[in-house]
């Protein structure tokens, strides 16, 4: 793109506009129009292509262009349609742009002669040109050809279609009837299958695929039309700009009056299946005032009638009788097509109403009586029968209750107006298919050499709101796509071949994977719809969220939120989805898809219809399911799956396409209001892309899409080379002209008849030409110069060839000695092939005597023998080569020796491989025995486990009673003190109470005694009984006795008195001090050895060589005493903040003793400790184990993660006192303390003062500590301190030593 040369830019109502490049951005450009010079917009790079240097001129054939783009496409075919072209090719594919007008002589009988037999490209392009390039090739090729109608609505698919289809049958028919009736098939499938849309006005409703068959001498004998995907949504309800089929308001505008009033009709808004759409009639002005005013509706009379040169219903109705008659339907069968038709519009009219009853079901309105016996009347029904079936469906019971009970169940209102509606649709579509069907009997053949197929279907289509139908068309046609890629690719390349140019194959991009999105088993598309339709209740919801949870990162599907269309972005995710197909991204409405996929009725309406009294609707639903399958769906909404139906009827029809040459037709429709002369060059463009011509024109890119033949070059630039180089023969002067440009060789090819470009390459070898003179004068000077070296080269080349030939001369006469040798070689060969093919088999079978000697390698019996066979055959196999070699043994002798030795062998084998087998047997055997023995022991071993775990369960039973029994004995004991300690103290403050008043008594009676006496002093007779008195009364009231007996005596006496007293005293003191005196009872125990002054080594003698019981215990009590006393010191001394060295857990060590420093006790309620002599002989050395959690305080701060990992404290005592303590950590080693050892690390406490014996689940049996104790090296760690002498005897280290001994 030069400076200042035109480009094309994007238009978003042109598509593309003329322009230059002001600025290059990164990314996009600044284009200046050329209409509207000072303006400029920005345009994307790649949407910028070069224009042609005269942008009027136009091609018959857009590979002929300069510049291959779809800007040079679009301009092309506008250049084109405004001069009355409509038809234009790419390369082999014909573009078609609908005129909206009869273009005089198009397609008269003349034109039809001239295309006969005229090759592609020697006549301007035409529909008739395509029918006939498929004739020549049926012919030449001997094989079918099929031509694919393409485009959407509006179009002219089903038009080109019937001209295709006329010119093959008035070109090569065979001037029968038959000819006739397969171009008059088109009205009566248009009337039945066609309808107005807001796009086109005679829009096909389905697509066919219209056959017709030739015979060998290539001539007419027949046709077959097949149908696809009939559009029944639209029987019952149209939007409001478009129709029903034709054939409902031709019935109303055209039958005569004796046939209305037989089927009772009248205008279309009085049917429901008419009135919702456009109820106007096409008719012109004579046809119109033919119609009469009853037959009118009041929007035809309103507004008029519809227009449109090709639609007439009044006048289509005649035209339509006729074409019935001409393709052999009688007046019978056309009155049953007719009754029919009046029939689902009667249907489509009744009405329902709530019912009164409690049942919940409705009835038919009374208004509807009229209509539900004028439709039962058409269809051959009973009323009732019709009334009943509409308003109920029957189930067949299959449990509870007798087997295949009839039950009728009610209908409510929305499900009777399914139910109806699903009976006209089904009753239509079956009548569609008849038409079908008897179509194809009109033209009947016998047999068929080959055939042309014409497909007319709809092309890709993206509205606003796209269902079901859309889905499948567009799946349809990325089928086509591929199926077209496949095919146009094949095409260039057969081009490529014929014209010899030797290039690679060209690759495009495939949309295999869209299809794979579709139609993929499990989880395709439809394959998740028809599981949706066999759920008890489908849901359009359900079945969306299926296909984007199967689907979540598919690059062809998407969510609608990510739709580039605002009115798509407010569907909800579960109400649709995007697909991003070959021609672009369509979202699809997800609502009443179930519902259209299920093709089915219930079995209920289904019977009514097919024993209908009238024979052609009993015809039309014979093909229903057989009784059986009745009887088990009866009531049921069987499902026939829409979908699944349309992709089997699209694979059989892609595989007959595959089989078959193709062509392509394109229709294009230019304008939305469907006139002549409006030219919309955006939404042309939009149907370019769509129907894959861009994407043909990108497969060009990639080969060489730019092609011309040599005489149009020559033709082209002769009037720039002198005389002397226009005398040259144009292939010659091609290439000359090439050689001497020195154009890059990869950038052309010459063909046999045409020079081929790459892309681009001939705008440039185009500018090179038109050049200034000088530099064409150089030109002419380089022409020169390559012919005068051509032609040097020629010479050299004679020369080289005569070398060439003598050098053959002499290679042939060498290949002759060869020849010869290889004749006596072969003759030589020929005489002794049967030896040595007899010694190649012999020495084969000797190699495979290696099997025979494995096979004795397995044996474990009769080896020797086997081995001698085997040495027997080995010597007769090498006395057989022996013979071969030393004698002229013949063919025969040679086999029947062979044979024998291959039988012998294989006896041999044979038995050895008995032989084998019988031991295998045997060892089999065995190995199930020893199996069986092991199940045996393994019983055995599970029922010894499950054994010890009953005992270990009851063990753990057993010690739970045992500590609870503890525990209530303890509890007791202590609510027996605690009373006698309140009844002592409530007895001792009542003596006090006595003994001061007592004592008062007594000091009075003194007073008065002392007085009496000093009165009585002067009495002196008086006083010596008196002082007698006085002193045994102060010997009664004194602490010191005057006499040893007196003393006794008041002992005496003061025992007596105080007795109570004292007791009471003694009682409050010991309940007071608790375990204090029982610990100075043991202390005074101790004494008895006074073990205060002995030293550590001393004590730990004593206890591992003692056999005294009492010094022993009072040897452990001064032990653990010092133990106490040092782990308190050491606790009062330690750092501040230094990690406690706790040698058990805090909940262990609470029920310890009282804190030196003269703190409250950890436990007030502990049990009165028994004397360490009495509590070993109480306990008599009881072994018990336990284990608790343990978290260290140092690990809890250092590792807060690891903190809450709790680990194992086990413990286990021998008698009172530890005598094997365990830590287990997670992440850590194990730690192993043994009494002797490692008494600093561990519990001081005796068992008593620890609490374990009370906790609940803190004791374990004897087994589980073991385990863990071997598990973490305890044995090893236990026996190495007996052997330094350093483990105190205890229960655990007799038991290993008796264990080693």
């Amino acid at each position: 793109m030069e400076d200042g040369k035109p480009v094309w830019a994007p238009h978003p109502a042109d598509g593309f506009q003329l322009g230059t490049i002001v600025d290059i951005g990164a990314d996009s450009m600044t284009i200046e129009p050329l209409k509207q010079k000072g303006k400029t917009f920005l345009a994307p790079v790649n949407q910028v292509f070069p224009a042609e240097d005269d942008i009027n001129k136009h091609v018959e054939d857009n590979c002929s262009l300069m510049y291959l783009n779809e800007a040079t496409l679009l301009n092309n075919v506008r250049v084109r349609y405004s001069k009355d072209k409509i038809y234009t090719y790419v390369a082999n594919i014909l573009i078609a742009v609908n005129p909206y007008y009869d273009i005089p002589k198009l397609y008269s009988a003349e034109t039809i002669k001239q295309y006969q037999g005229r090759s592609l490209g020697t006549l301007p392009p035409h529909v008739y040109a395509i029918a006939d390039k498929a004739y020549r090739d049926m012919k030449v090729l001997k094989m079918s050809q099929s031509i694919i109608v393409s485009g959407e609505s509006g179009a002219g698919k089903t038009e080109n279609t019937k001209f295709v289809l006329r010119y093959l049958t008035t070109s090569y028919g065979t001037g029968q009837d038959i000819d006739e009736r397969i171009v008059e098939a088109n009205p009566l499938l248009e009337a039945f299958g066609n309808a107005k849309t807001v796009r086109n006005n005679n829009s096909s409703r389905f697509g066919k695929f219209v056959e017709i068959h030739f015979n060998e001498k290539n001539a007419v004998v027949g046709g077959f039309v097949s149908h696809y995907l009939l559009e029944k949504s639209r029987i019952c309800r149209q939007s409001s700009e478009e129709r029903n089929y034709h054939i409902f308001y031709r019935l109303c505008a055209g039958a005569p009056e004796d046939i209305r009033q037989k089927f009772h009709l009248s205008s279309p808004d009085t049917f429901r299946y008419l009135n919702r759409g456009c109820t106007r009639f096409f008719a012109t002005k004579d046809t119109d005032k033919q119609i009469l005013q009853n037959r009118k509706s009041s929007e035809h009379a309103k507004s008029g009638p519809l227009k449109d040169p090709l639609l007439d219903d009044h006048g289509d109705f005649n035209r339509m009788s006729v074409a019935m008659r001409k393709i052999g339907l009688g007046d019978t069968e056309k009155l049953d097509l007719f009754r029919v038709v009046a029939g689902v519009l009667h249907l489509g009219n009744i009405d329902f109403e709530e019912a009164g009853s409690t049942s919940g079901g409705c009835a038919i309105r009374n208004q509807s009586g009229q209509t539900l016996e004028h439709c039962a009347e058409l269809l051959g029904l009973e009323q009732d029968d019709l009334r009943v079936s509409l308003t109920t469906r029957v189930m067949l019971t299959s449990a509870g209750g007798a087997k295949g009970t009839a039950i009728k169940v009610p209908l409510k209102v929305e499900q009777a107006n399914n139910a109806r509606d699903a009976l006209a649709k089904a009753t239509y579509s079956r009548l569609f298919d008849h038409v079908v069907t008897r179509v194809n009997q009109c033209f009947p053949f016998d047999s068929s050499a080959s055939f042309i197929g014409v497909l007319d279907i709809a092309g890709f289509e993206y509205f606003e709101h796209n269902s079901f139908e859309q889905f499948c068309i567009n799946y349809c046609n990325e089928k086509l796509q591929q199926f077209f890629n496949e095919r146009i690719l094949k095409e260039e390349q057969e081009l490529y071949q014929k014209e010899g140019l030797g290039v690679n194959e060209v690759h495009y991009v495939d949309n295999q994977d869209c299809i794979d999105l579709v139609e993929a088993k499990l989880v395709g598309v439809l394959d998740i719809l028809d599981e949706e339709n066999r759920l008890p209740q489908p849901s359009d919801q359900h079945f969306t969220d299926t296909v984007h949870s199967k689907h979540k990162n598919h690059f062809r599907l998407t969510i609608p939120r990510k739709s580039k269309l605002a009115v798509h972005r407010n569907v909800r995710d579960d109400e649709g989805f995007i697909i991003r197909h070959f021609a672009g991204a369509v979202c699809y409405e997800t609502t009443k898809f179930v519902e259209k996929n299920n093709d089915a009725l219930h079995m209920s309406l289904e019977s009514l219809v097919s024993e209908s009294k009238d024979a052609f609707v009993r015809q039309l639903f014979e093909n229903s399911a057989s009784s059986r399958d009745a009887k088990q769906k009866a009531g049921k909404l069987s499902f026939i799956s829409v979908g699944n139906k349309f992709k089997m009827q699209l694979n059989i029809l892609l595989d007959k396409l595959r089989s078959t040459g193709s062509s392509f037709i394109r229709c294009i429709k230019p304008n939305l209001k469907m006139v002549s002369h409006q030219f919309e060059g955006a939404q042309i463009l939009s149907q370019l892309q769509c129907s894959g011509m861009v994407s043909v024109l990108d497969l060009m890119q990639g080969g060489f899409p730019s092609r011309a033949p040599f005489h149009e070059l020559y033709n082209m630039y002769q009037k720039y080379m002198p005389p002397k180089l226009t005398r040259l023969d144009p292939r010659l002067f091609c290439k000359a002209l090439f050689k001497a440009l020195g154009l890059d060789e990869n950038d052309y090819k010459f063909g046999l008849t045409k020079v081929f470009f790459r892309p681009g390459k001939f705008a440039e070898f185009d500018q090179i030409m038109r050049s200034d003179p000088e530099h064409l004068a150089e030109l002419v000077k380089k022409v020169n110069q390559w012919l005068i070296h051509s032609r040097w080269k020629k010479v050299q080349w004679c020369a080289l060839s005569v070398i060439k030939l003598k050098n053959k001369i002499l290679y042939r006469a060498g290949a002759c000695i060869t020849m010869q040798k290889t004749v006596r070689m072969w003759l030589c060969r020929k005489k002794h092939k049967p030896r040595i093919d007899g010694l190649v088999k012999v020495q084969n079978l000797r190699k495979r005597m290696g099997r025979f000697t494995e096979v004795v390698g397995g044996l474990k019996e009769g080896k020797q023998e086997t081995s001698k066979q085997i040495q027997g055959l080995e010597n007769a196999i090498d006395a057989l080569m022996l013979k071969i070699k030393n004698t002229m043994m013949g063919r025969i002798d040679i086999d029947h020796e062979y044979q024998a030795l291959v039988r012998r062998s294989e006896k041999l084998l044979t038995d050895l491989q008995n032989k084998k087998k019988e031991e295998e047997e045997r060892e089999r055997l065995r190995r199930i025995q020893e199996e069986m023995e092991r199940e045996k022991t393994r019983r055995v071993e599970e029922e010894r486990r499950r054994q010890q775990e009953e005992e270990e369960r009851r063990l753990k039973a057993e010690m739970e009673l045992k500590r609870k029994q503890e525990e209530e004995e303890r509890k007791k004991r202590e609510e027996e003190e605690r009373r006698l300690q309140v009844e002592m103290e409530l007895q001792l403050q009542a003596e006090r109470e006595e003994e001061v008043a007592r004592q008062a008594v007594l000091e009075q009676e003194r007073r008065d005694r002392e007085l009496a006496m000093r009165i009585a002093q002067s009495e002196a007779e008086l006083i010596p009984e008196e002082a007698l008195n006085d002193s045994g009364l102060r010997s009664n009231g004194s602490s010191v006795p005057a006499s040893p007996e007196r003393a006794a005596l008041g002992a005496s006496t003061k025992l007596k008195s105080y007795t109570m007293e004292e007791m009471a005293k003694e009682m409050t003191e010991l309940l007071a001090r608790g375990p204090q005196v029982q610990a100075n009872k043991a202390a005074a125990n101790a004494k008895k050895f006074e073990l205060s002054k002995w030293k550590y080594a001393e004590l730990r003698d004593a206890i591992n060589t003692s056999c005294d019981i009492e010094l022993l215990a009072a040897c452990r009590e001064e032990f653990h005493r010092r133990l106490k006393v040092y782990h308190a010191w050491k606790s009062r001394n330690k750092k501040r903040n230094a990690e406690t060295d706790q040698r058990a857990p805090r909940s262990v060590m609470d029920y310890g003793p009282p804190s030196p420093a003269g703190g409250p006790p950890a436990q007030q309620n502990l049990a009165p400790p028994i004397p360490a002599r009495q509590h070993d002989v109480a306990m008599n050395r009881q072994q018990r184990y336990f284990r608790i959690p343990f978290i260290r305080p140092g690990d809890q701060y250092k590792d807060p993660q690891k903190a809450q990992k709790k680990g194992w404290w086990y413990a286990h005592f021998d008698g009172p006192w530890i005598a094997r303590q365990m830590e287990l950590h997670p992440d850590k080693h194990p730690i192993l303390l043994v009494a002797g050892k490692d008494d600093m690390e561990m519990c001081e406490l005796s068992l008593e003062e620890t609490g374990l014996s009370r906790k609940r689940g803190a004791e374990i049996l004897p087994r589980q500590f073991e385990e863990i104790w071997e598990r973490c090296g305890g044995i090893q760690y236990l026996r190495s301190a007996i052997e330094s002498r350093q483990a105190r005897p205890t229960y655990a280290t007799a038991m290993l030593q008796s264990m080693l001994k």
